[in-house]
């Protein structure tokens, strides 16, 4: 398993949390507490926490990694409307 990382800025990053997780609820297992959540996706598990930032780490295999990036990049970007967020994977 591998792990990449991002720290991203955001003015309210439990809106963002709970947004995701009311959008992917539907479809996959979610688990949404104060001040962190995680979702259990196909290509892997995207674990976030709420500060004065949004931290998102997710956890999945080498060949599924770049599209689990993808795909919560997107989600990440869409429910943040029209703020503009700025995403780098470590």
């Amino acid at each position: 398993m591998l792990t990449s990382s991002a720290h991203i800025q955001t003015q309210d990053p439990q809106r963002l949390v709970n947004r995701l997780c009311k959008h992917w609820g539907h479809k996959f297992p979610v688990t949404l507490e104060a001040q962190q959540a995680e979702i259990e996706l196909p290509p892997g598990v995207c674990r976030m926490h709420c500060a004065d930032a949004l931290t998102v780490e997710l956890k999945s295999d080498a060949a599924q990694m770049p599209k689990l990036q993808q795909v919560v990049a997107d989600h990440l970007q869409r429910m943040a409307a029209k703020e503009s967020l700025v995403i780098e994977w470590k």
